[in-house]
């Protein structure tokens, strides 16, 4: 275990006198919540202080106490990460940005927004096109901070047209451990000046310096756009389809893939039967859901025809226009995949894998197979387009432990045959301490210690979100 000293009573009142007495909780006033992130199965930690931060400034005052007196400090948006990533596994203080949380100008002329980085993804969004623009990245998780998704390189579901959030981001400014301040990036097209420490610090999970500014880029919304449910009898038809509809001309603005079982429990979950069981009188195994986006209704309906040619030629059952009466009821189905698991799963772990988009199909198979041969029940969805797979090991009948005995064994043959299928440990939820041993042998010792050292030269102490992506403690 890494070294690390104890907040006494002193440096508190510190730390109360950096925020004031009312953003500053010890003890029995912070949440248990606090000491952990949305999958429980990784573990809880209290802090030893919470303090929530409204400026640059501060955070920079707060980081040279810190590091002053080695105390480890772990940084916390919305608290919506699925990898143990804001579990503040050796106390210290946990830093909260969620009340760093104000838009504070658009640049128009150069399509960017500057925001803070406790800005909600939906609150980002839908402030975007009240000014003709949109904010392409689009997480599922809506709740979650534009800081959160650029600390962990979070994509979503239009990736597959518009790329991942490291796409969007221009410009940062970041405290250092030290508590110095730096402001890299520029709101610019395109660079070439040296090493992008930018693209350093998107997906480094707060293990690098502490982001508090964000200049994002934004693109001229849409003026129209269209979905489309497409049934299939199984998922390798379905997973089959998508790249014929990547090659059919369409430019779909996102493709995801979702089995029956996963529909049927969201259906259940939301009252709301936004998926067909039964199309033309036969029962559905699987859908892609398409978007495409247009000018006009004359360029929708082309690719609408389009994405007809493509499901007929890949046997699907219909093609099921999603008329705006159905859109929210859709895409509210969709959005709630994950906690209608959790709402009737006990204990779960996950994998958020990438693979090849042809590879998607042999990879599903083979996690069920593995998942039958353990008598351990899998459930999936994901990002058809990108080949990201969000992947749940569930169980209602053990506790923790036998759980963990048991889902392991899955957990290790999956990831391995996701390097064998050149794909990767997280397209978009990240490391936290949760994957690490799966990310040290998916991109070797050299890579791993590569990534250590880089953390050593920012971090030489090791206080910020220790025991996470590529530190041990």
């Amino acid at each position: 275990m890494a070294e690390y000293n104890k907040l006494t009573p002193e440096l508190i009142e510190q730390l109360k006198a950096i925020v004031g007495d009312a953003r500053c909780l010890t003890g029995d006033a912070i949440g248990e919540d606090y000491s952990r992130d949305e999958m429980p199965l990784y573990g809880k930690h209290m802090p030893d202080a919470l303090v929530f931060v409204k400026s640059t400034e501060e955070v920079s005052k707060i980081m040279k106490l810190a590091s002053a007196n080695k105390i480890p400090v772990t940084v916390r948006g919305s608290g919506t990460g699925l990898v143990g990533g804001c579990v503040p596994l050796c106390g210290g203080i946990v830093l909260c940005t969620s009340q760093m949380n104000e838009i504070l100008s658009y640049d128009l002329n150069n399509l960017a927004v500057h925001i803070q980085p406790g800005v909600l993804l939906q609150t980002l969004a839908a402030d975007a096109l009240a000014h003709g623009l949109m904010y392409p990245p689009d997480p599922g998780e809506k709740t979650g901070t534009v800081g959160g998704n650029v600390s962990t390189n979070a994509g979503g579901m239009r990736a597959v047209k518009y790329g991942t959030t490291r796409d969007y981001v221009l410009a940062l400014t970041v405290v250092l451990p030290s508590g110095e301040v730096m402001e890299i990036g520029k709101t610019v097209c395109k660079t070439s000046s040296g090493y992008s420490l930018v693209h350093l610090m998107i997906g480094s999970e707060g293990t690098l310096g502490i982001i508090t500014e964000l200049t994002m880029k934004l693109v001229p919304a849409p003026k129209m756009d269209m979905s489309f449910i497409v049934p299939y009898a199984d998922v390798a038809s379905a997973i089959a389809a998508v790249p014929k509809v990547k090659l059919a001309g369409l430019d779909p603005q996102s493709i995801e893939f979702m089995e029956r079982d996963i529909v049927d429990s969201s259906a259940a979950f939301t009252g709301e039967e936004a998926f067909p069981p039964v199309v033309n009188g036969m029962e559905a195994g699987a859908y892609i859901l398409v978007t495409c986006v247009g000018d006009n209704e004359e360029q929708l309906e082309q690719k609408m025809f389009g994405l007809a040619e493509v499901a007929e030629e890949t046997g699907a059952y219909d093609v099921l226009v999603v008329d705006s009466s159905r859109k929210e009821k859709v895409w509210a189905a969709r959005s709630a995949f994950l906690t209608a698991i959790e709402a009737d799963t006990k204990i779960m772990d996950e994998m958020d894998v990438v693979v090849p988009v042809e590879r998607i199909a042999d990879f599903l198979n083979y996690v069920h197979e593995v998942g039958d041969e353990h008598k351990m029940r899998i459930r999936s969805f994901g990002h058809a387009g990108d080949g990201n797979l969000h992947i749940y090991v569930c169980s209602n009948e053990m506790e923790r432990e036998e759980f963990l005995e048991k889902s392991k064994p899955v957990m290790d043959a999956c990831y391995a045959k996701c390097k064998e299928f050149g794909g990767q440990v997280s397209g978009e939820h990240a490391i936290g301490h949760a994957k690490k041993e799966y990310l040290r042998d998916s991109v070797g010792e050299t890579a791993y210690g590569l990534m250590g050292a880089i953390k050593k030269v920012f971090d030489p102490d090791g206080i910020l979100n220790p025991g996470k992506v590529c530190h041990d403690i």
